[in-house]
């Protein structure tokens, strides 16, 4: 598995986990401002697009994780 798509399973989580947590009704409903860290995931994901700055991204690099080169060849 390569960076690109640990981030965006992560990113993903972190966004149906969140979302769970902070909307009312939710079995998992804990509080609204939960949906502050969607949010944030959110901008993230955004920034990320236009910067190439992710910084989970750095982090699984230094672990070790391969990328993807060639994001045609990475599918």
């Amino acid at each position: 598995m390569t960076t690109d798509r640990i981030v965006r399973i992560v990113a993903g989580l972190f966004i149906l986990v969140s979302l769970s947590f902070g909307i009312p009704g939710c079995p998992l409903f804990l509080s609204t401002k939960w949906l502050w860290f969607t949010a944030f995931v959110g901008a993230n994901l955004f920034q990320s697009g236009f910067t190439q700055f992710c910084p989970l991204e750095i982090i699984l690099k230094k672990l070790g994780v391969k990328t993807c080169v060639q994001p045609d060849a990475c599918h």
